[in-house]
């Protein structure tokens, strides 16, 4: 086989690198183009939704030369430079023709196709000629075949050089009807059903499955633009992705929905993660910065978040709303460095992560007006089917209200406007675990919208979050909670509000005792944001969150989830009575055996911070301990080389208290112990 003619990396209506076949033997390349010929006419057998008889010409075209191939394939001329010639062009094109049908027949790219119905036709006449120019120089006449196969290849000649390969009627009929539909969106005209249905049915897009996987082609397509800054198609793909949207949430309403992509599943459960701190967040795009700058408020903001924010025509601050005295961008230089050590110790990559904030700082704006009308007839049409519709019914909306506010900020708004989210609340009630997981979920992808946690907190939403937390249907649903909680108690005044709840922290460390590892990491999460309110101090401990906790170090051997513990009882070793309680819970030796065997750069720190304020706070009987540690001194000299400027500071400062405990009494070590104030290396 001379060319790979399978590719699975390339995008749609593109084709890859085709090289000319050079210096290959005759006989080879013809055996090649047969195979290949074969592969074309075995799609007589699938379905096209568009280009039916462009693509009906075509293989017969094909057909008919394999014929051909195959009678001269043990009659090879001597006088083979034309001929090699002419069969090396036909393998080339015969190459692109073949990635056209994979277009043509690509699951999900039927509704694309048809709006490139134009584009491609003109393909299929371009590579059609060249199949005739090929032919010119074949020497028929040379070839020992029969009369009645030559006059086969004259005739394909003949008719390749005249085909027009002209737009079907009933496709261009169809692009026009797809138009006028978008276009009545655009003009906040809902559409007729039926209209909407004729063009679902042309395309045999039959299924809310099949629906689904169009939408997510559409999607790619758009990232895909927007990261290569071709914004040309985004309206109209954008328009297509909500009329589509629109179809799978009130056309399909009844069909089975939710097995075409797991990945969108309640089964895709969120986790977080502690070392991924508050200001590590755009508070646009909710997501990890990893260009942070700050604006004339004061207000740090990643960068492609806030350029696309100011492009929009916006003058005030997202977060304060304070009007901009200047769009001058400062990078926050320190911040960054923060980062890339978080995304160093744990394997994520910057470059990955920076397209993903790029691709949802996007959705800040609709991408185009059609697409916004559509997505707002079916938010209006969702949360009506919250209050009044069956359970089956309801359960499909929050269905869809997730899919629909998973990665996108404007559909977010527009579910929360539609007042969605008491409808969702009220689903929580229900003795149906499906139903349960299902809302929660779609709360979850609400909740971290700002207006989203503000509707949750004024509809009393908390009581009915933290009733799954305790006493939630499914392991999952309890888990989905706990992340609710830490997105909500973002803002300062709902982690107080959230901890004056006696029984949140109770729920959250029964939830680390005996939850999965995503049940786990996402309460210790929220934990640690709740005691981003240093009121919630004294109410972790007493719900016995540093035995849970200690626990958990001693039986687990997850990296991630040790490291986000060691984060909270770094944050709980701050204060005197953290510290004391964490002696209490035997602690010191699972720290070190923790500080020794962690593979995590980030966890080693938290375990320097933790005894640092051991030692700070309950004196010298630790400190002697730790004296006592032979390798507690190596440890801490070896961190002295890498990690964050913080985190040096704090470790060289744990390294003096050692050295000085061993070279004065202990009574004199402990009245000159300095209390000092450190910077915390979160």
């Amino acid at each position: 086989m001379i060319q790979r003619f399978e590719r699975n990396d390339r995008r749609i209506l593109t084709f890859p690198a085709v090289h000319p076949c050079e210096g290959i033997s005759p006989a080879t390349l013809l055996d090649s183009l047969i195979t290949l010929s074969r592969n074309i006419c075995n799609y007589k057998s699938k379905f096209f939704a568009t280009q039916r008889r462009n693509v009906r010409e075509t293989i017969r075209q094909v057909g008919i030369l394999l014929i051909f191939f195959e009678e001269i394939k043990d009659h090879l001329p001597r006088n083979r430079d034309s001929t090699v010639l002419c069969f090396a062009e036909l393998h080339t094109t015969f190459q692109k023709l073949k990635f056209l049908l994979d277009d043509c027949t690509r699951e999900g790219a039927k509704t694309w196709m048809l709006m490139k119905a134009h584009s491609v036709a003109s393909q299929f006449r371009a590579l059609v000629r060249i199949v005739a120019t090929a032919l010119d120089v074949l020497p028929l006449n040379s070839l020992n075949v029969s009369g009645e196969i030559k006059e086969l290849v004259l005739m394909v000649a003949n008719q390749a050089q005249k085909a027009k390969m002209e737009l079907d009627p009933e496709d261009e009929d169809a692009t026009k009807r797809v138009i006028v539909i978008v276009n009545q969106f655009e003009n906040k005209f809902q559409p007729d059903p039926c209209v909407i249905k004729k063009f679902l049915d042309y395309l045999d897009i039959t299924t809310w499955s099949q629906c689904h996987k169009e939408i997510k082609f559409l999607e790619e397509e758009i990232n895909f633009e927007s990261s290569e800054n071709h914004e040309r198609e985004v309206p109209m793909l954008s328009g297509l992705v909500g009329l589509l949207s629109y179809c799978r949430g009130i056309l399909f309403e009844d069909s089975v929905y939710g097995n075409s992509d797991q990945s969108d599943g309640t089964s895709n459960l969120e986790t977080l993660t502690c070392l991924n701190p508050e200001d590590f967040r755009c508070p646009i795009s909710l997501e990890l910065m990893t260009d942070p700058v700050t604006v004339s408020t004061g207000q740090t903001y990643d960068r492609a978040s806030i350029q696309k924010w100011l492009k929009s025509g916006n003058l005030l601050c997202p977060k304060t709303g304070g009007i901009l005295q200047s769009t001058e961008l400062v990078p926050n230089s320190t911040l960054r460095k923060l980062i890339q050590q978080f995304c160093f110790d744990n394997g994520i990559s910057i470059t990955k992560s920076r397209k993903t904030n790029r691709d949802i700082s996007r959705t800040i704006l609709p991408g185009s007006p059609a697409a916004a009308e559509a997505i707002k007839f079916l938010s209006e049409f969702l949360a009506g089917r919250l209050y009044f519709g069956s359970d089956q019914q309801k359960s499909k909306a929050a269905y869809e209200i997730r899919l629909l506010a998973k990665s996108n900020i404007f559909n977010r708004s527009v579910l929360i406007e539609a007042a969605s989210i008491p409808g969702l609340l009220q689903m929580l009630s229900t003795n149906d675990p499906s139903m349960q997981e299902i809302s929660i979920s779609a709360l979850l992808k609400l909740s971290k919208h700002s207006q989203g946690k503000k509707v949750i907190v004024e509809n009393r939403g908390l009581n009915s979050i933290l009733d799954v937390l305790k006493n939630g249907l499914t392991m999952e649903a309890k888990q989905t909670a706990a992340a609710i909680i830490f997105y909500i108690s973002s803002p300062r005044e709902y982690r107080k509000l959230i901890g004056e709840n006696p029984e949140v922290f109770p729920a959250l460390v029964g939830l680390i005792e005996y939850g999965t590892s995503c049940g786990k990491k996402n309460a210790i999460v929220a934990i640690f944001g709740l005691l981003l309110s240093h009121s919630n101090h004294e109410r972790a401990l007493g719900a016995g969150t540093i035995p849970a906790l200690v626990n958990l170090l001693a039986s687990s051997d997850k990296v991630e989830l040790n490291t986000d513990a060691l984060a909270v009882l770094a944050t709980l070793a701050e204060r005197t009575e953290g510290s004391f309680a964490i002696l209490e819970a035997s602690a010191l030796p699972v720290i070190l055996s923790q500080l020794q065997n962690i593979t995590s750069r980030a966890g080693k720190e938290y375990c320097v911070s933790i005894l640092f304020f051991l030692c700070i706070n309950s004196g010298a009987e630790v400190i002697a301990a730790l004296v006592r540690e032979r390798q507690v001194m190596p440890l801490l000299y070896s961190l002295l080389t890498e990690g964050t400027s913080q985190a040096k500071k704090r470790t060289r400062s744990l390294i003096r208290i050692l050295q000085r405990f061993c070279e004065t009494s202990t009574s004199r070590f402990v009245s000159e112990v300095p209390q000092e104030q450190f910077i915390d290396v979160r």
